[in-house]
């Protein structure tokens, strides 16, 4: 149960988390300042990431042979998954004379 919630639920939440505030800021404040909050997702999922590695590891002695694969696969996806649907949002809030 450890490896789903930690492994699988964790990091697509937090991936869904950047997704809506993205999204929210390409549509309310633009292409420009969505610029911002990448290089500010950047941080705060690299520290998400890290949380749940040293939690799933360290604190609830998980087989890192398994957890940390597991971790980082579904990490990468919903974060590949993430970039796509805010690029279809950033070339949709496009200005039409570029």
């Amino acid at each position: 149960m450890e490896y789903f919630i930690l492994g699988i639920l964790s990091p697509v939440i937090l991936n869904l988390i950047h997704l809506i505030i993205g999204v929210f800021i390409v549509l309310k404040y633009g292409n420009t300042f969505s610029l911002g909050f990448t290089g500010l997702s950047f941080l705060t999922k690299t520290g998400g990431l890290l949380f749940l590695t040293w939690l799933g590891v360290g604190y609830f002695d998980l087989d890192f042979k398994l957890y940390v694969p597991l971790l980082t696969f579904i990490w990468f996806t919903t974060h590949l998954i993430e970039a796509f649907v805010i690029q279809y949002f950033l070339k949709k809030n496009q200005n039409k004379t570029v």
